[in-house]
């Protein structure tokens, strides 16, 4: 009988343990609307503002994990690529845009030396 005892206090043990701990959890843990009502209004007027933008960036990590996924590589190996791509394209407009600039002081200047 000390077996089948010894059992059962262990089956209970292991119910309260696995059910009671993340029921406890549930329980205490504050949902995001009370932490919301915790913020003084100026953290709260904050949060509002900057919610839509932090939506769009959401969805735009979403799309471009779903892109990434698509493709036949790994999403880390894909995601290295696609940020490695961004930036030649951002070099290549800075590039761009700088030379435009210097072209635009080149023909100010011959206007200024034109013009005396």
């Amino acid at each position: 009988m000390s077996r089948v005892g010894m059992w059962f206090k262990m089956a209970a043990a292991f119910a309260v343990f696995s059910i009671g701990g993340p029921a406890l959890i549930y329980y205490v843990q504050p949902t995001d609307e009370e932490l919301f009502k915790r913020y003084n209004p100026e953290l709260q007027r904050r949060s509002l503002e900057k919610r839509k933008e932090r939506q769009e960036d959401f969805d735009n990590f979403v799309t471009k994990l779903k892109e990434y996924s698509r493709s036949d590589k790994p999403i880390w190996k894909a995601a290295a690529l696609d940020e490695a791509q961004r930036k030649a394209n951002v070099a290549e407009e800075q590039q761009r845009l700088a030379s435009e600039i210097q072209k635009r002081r080149e023909e100010i200047k011959q206007l200024s030396i034109s013009a005396k």
